[in-house]
């Protein structure tokens, strides 16, 4: 009997340990506020024109601080590149809490809620413009352009209205929300890469969070400062304001020196007083006008001139005739 050998099996392959990589960045924070309390909703107010060309649409919105909701005038800035589109940040109902979703920069419009901010911003896209290699065309139908000789780049393109998001409801879900659902195309954009707002929108904010007229709790709902042409040109000219505001040139920041005080008869918190021709002023203090030949009254005494001195009697006067009864007297 013949044995054969076998030859020993080979050795087991080499296992090369690849250590894993690297886990990716943290994203950034989803919810950038949260509230207990749903936003107010929006107010109705027209569009300021673009103070020159190159400036995009950013809507107005409620923000929220730590004494409440406060509105963030809708504003017309400079993308921090060419090519970039403004995605509004919105509120969403979310685990019981109104959470508030920032807005970002990127190359195409993502999804904000189904909000329907105006101007473009319908509630899905924006129609509002496009940008036709390194410049932005506006699109004239949806846009207060009026000026064509700033802004060169214009066109007019119908847009169809969406009867369900025509309305001023400003947050997305929960009771009296908007039922809206990001699209296909909206998620393939919040993938994309994002700019964060620039410099000059973070200033915007809080200059509006500083000013107490902007509070939802004073203003009810009815900012006196609806919009403005630039950033944070709270004061500046082109300033809009919402439908049912007083007028802007009415509305001094409340606590500033002679705001009217609640309950004074003919203003109002935050008001400036504007005397009517021929009415008084709340003092009965008639106001410090310039004469009518054109000579500033004197400042010395405050714009009221002294009392006139007593006239004296005038004289040659007969005497006065004594009465029947004093004539009695003297004969007694």
């Amino acid at each position: 009997m013949v044995r054969v050998a076998t030859p020993p099996p080979p050795p087991p392959p080499r296992v090369v340990y690849n250590p894993p990589p690297p886990p990716p960045p943290a994203p950034a924070a989803e919810f950038e506020v949260q509230a207990t309390e749903a936003p107010p909703p929006l107010p109705d107010y027209e569009q300021p024109p673009p103070p020159d060309d190159g400036y995009l649409w950013t809507p107005g919105y409620w923000a929220w601080g730590g004494g409440g909701y406060y509105w963030v005038p809708g504003t017309w800035v400079q993308p921090p590149r060419v090519g970039v589109l403004w995605t509004p940040g919105y509120w969403g109902f979310v685990g019981g809490v109104y959470a508030f979703h920032a807005g970002y920069w990127g190359p195409h419009v993502g999804f904000y809620g189904g909000v329907n901010y105006g101007f473009g911003y319908g509630g899905v896209g924006f129609a509002g413009g496009r940008w036709v290699g390194n410049s932005f065309a506006y699109n004239r139908s949806v846009t207060n352009v009026t000026n064509v000789t700033v802004i060169h780049n214009t066109y007019n393109e119908t847009v169809v209205n969406n009867v369900t998001v025509n309305n001023r409801v400003s947050f997305n879900g929960g009771a009296g929300g908007i039922a809206a659902q990001p699209t296909a195309q909206e998620r393939a954009a919040a993938a994309e890469p994002h700019v964060p707002p620039t410099t000059a929108q973070r200033q915007h904010v809080q200059e509006a969070q500083r000013n107490p007229a902007l509070a939802a709790k004073v203003n009810g709902g009815h900012p006196s400062i609806a919009a403005t042409p630039r950033p944070a040109a709270f004061n500046a000219p082109g300033v809009v304001g919402a439908r049912g505001a007083p007028p802007v040139a009415q509305t001094r920041a409340l606590g500033a020196p002679g705001a009217g005080a609640p309950g004074t008869a003919g203003t109002h918190p935050g008001q400036a007083y504007t005397a009517q021709p021929g009415a008084a002023r709340p003092n009965g203090v008639a106001p410090n006008t310039v004469r009518p030949n054109g000579v500033a009254p004197n400042t010395a005494n405050g714009g009221h001139p002294p009392l006139p001195a007593a006239k004296a009697p005038p004289k040659n006067n007969p005497p006065a005739k004594p009465k029947a009864d004093d004539k009695k007297r003297e004969e007694r």
